[in-house]
């Protein structure tokens, strides 16, 4: 089905493939479950007690070492990059990943397989936007070790390029785009995972790469390879006859395209972004990416995104018509000066709320708080932006003049700057949960000069009444 590229989505059903993990050589179950609004991605090992949860982060990466490795509370997933991309590639947000081994199944090495099951599943839209961080400056990450560097700029899209060079002759220098996150199933889901013949060797003699088969690797042969290290091969992988291609690369398999190995690095770029926990809208450009570069980019990311998200200030015109001036606010709400503290209205939807209150020094409360240092106390911050949220839950009712407010409870207050006079505040508030019964419970902020000055989890009821006094 066609969905809307700003809402959530999630899968209709169940999918469950089946496979061995690349490096545990593990059999191994794994099953796409549906999940709600604002979740986002997480793997649940459904073979241990108590079937714990390992959140898609990129602060849970512990190791890099052939793969994204994330460990949470002893528990750990590996591998876990090919899975990530299928779902960012067909635009999904909200998925459990059940496994009942530590790694998913490697299948032939690309995020193909992944890719058609999901789309066998269903892909639905949901209620929620879409919640994606925009790139308004260049960040970067580099790995002076390696030279390993990305970075992202503006664009008015999801867009990535990656430009390898392993300094072998055999697969020289490859690049590879992908102008449009919609074009990842036919232009990158495919490209497979690779390895070079001397790390074939050190995995092999450590024991890694079980599940391996030369069914899901492409093997760039960088090095004269000598009788009794074909043997080798031959046994490991469970094959009569070996032999290199023209091209450099085990008999085992075509390649998709020449520059298939670039590709599949892009799709590792794709998935491991996917730890940061939001859309990127921006052009990211890796230079030599690898699993270590990724997640530190990623994380770097997270911890912008998390402070851009704390600080956002939604881009008002404050000298706009409102939507309801003060005295269509009084109307509306029983509150009457001094006491009412909200001047306007802003916007107004099933879902959301935006006022605005002017402060001056004639408020009545810094007289006494505090003289000489006008602050506005946090109370009625709160309060303020309570009664902005009044304004969203009586607009679901056709008398809201016979209707009172009341507090039911208040959670996670914080204060993060001083309101003195002359700031303008901004109240913006959102549903939390669709409004039951006349009870609102809602996420409630105020900002001031830019920023965010204080912060509320409200829920509030209305109670019919023509006869009580506010």
């Amino acid at each position: 089905m066609k969905v809307n590229k700003n809402k959530q989505c999630t899968i209709k059903n169940n999918v469950t493939l089946e496979g061995v993990g690349l490096h545990t050589g593990e059999n191994v179950t794994m099953t796409f479950v549906p999940a709600k609004e604002n979740h986002g991605f997480a793997f649940k090992r459904v073979d241990l007690e108590g079937e714990p949860i390992i959140e898609a982060d990129a602060n849970y990466v512990v190791n890099t070492q052939r793969g994204t490795n994330l460990e949470k509370n002893g528990v750990k997933i590996q591998t876990s990059e090919h899975v990530l991309a299928a779902l960012v590639g067909l635009g999904i947000d909200n998925v459990v990943i059940e496994l009942d081994a530590p790694e998913p199944p490697i299948m032939d090495g690309s995020s193909k397989f992944f890719v058609k099951a999901l789309e066998e599943a269903g892909i639905v839209e949901q209620e929620q936007d879409r919640e994606e961080y925009v790139v308004k400056d260049v960040i970067s990450y580099k790995d002076e070790a390696t030279g390993s560097e990305i970075t992202v700029i503006p664009s008015d899209q999801y867009q990535i390029t990656t430009m390898v060079d392993f300094g072998t002759k055999v697969l020289g220098t490859q690049n590879a785009t992908l102008e449009q996150i919609s074009d990842f199933k036919e232009e990158i889901a495919d490209a497979r995972t690779f390895s070079f013949l001397h790390e074939l060797e050190m995995l092999l003699e450590h024991g890694l790469i079980k599940g391996g088969d030369l069914n899901n690797a492409i093997v760039y042969v960088d090095k004269e390879i000598s009788e009794s290290t074909m043997k080798k091969l031959e046994k490991a992988f469970d094959k009569k006859k070996l032999s290199v291609k023209p091209n450099g690369i085990l008999d085992n398999l075509t390649l998709h395209y020449p520059n298939e190995a670039a590709r599949h690095k892009l799709l590792d770029v794709v998935g491991d972004l996917a730890l940061a926990g939001t859309r990127i809208r921006g052009k990211v450009i890796a230079n030599k990416p690898g699993h270590y570069v990724n997640t530190q980019f990623a994380k770097k990311l997270s911890k912008i995104i998390k402070i851009d998200k704390r600080n956002k200030v939604p881009s008002y015109d404050l000298n706009q018509t409102p939507l309801m001036d003060v005295t269509q606010i009084m109307n509306m709400l029983p509150h009457r000066p001094p006491f009412l503290l909200v001047d306007k209205i802003l916007e107004l939807s099933d879902t959301h709320v935006v006022g605005v209150k002017n402060v001056t020094m004639n408020e009545p409360f810094f007289v006494g708080h505090f003289p000489g240092a006008p602050v506005m106390p946090g109370v009625l911050q709160v309060e303020a932006m309570a009664q902005t949220g009044g304004i969203l839950v009586l607009s679901t009712v056709p008398d809201p003049e016979n209707y009172l407010t009341f507090f039911m409870k208040i959670d996670n207050v914080k204060f993060k700057q001083q309101v003195v006079p002359g700031d303008t505040l901004i109240f913006k508030c959102d549903l939390i949960s669709p409004i039951r019964r006349g009870i609102c419970h809602m996420q409630a902020y105020a900002y001031a000069n830019g920023r965010l000055v204080s912060e509320a989890e409200l829920m509030a009821q209305i109670v019919k009444t023509k006869n009580t006094e506010s």
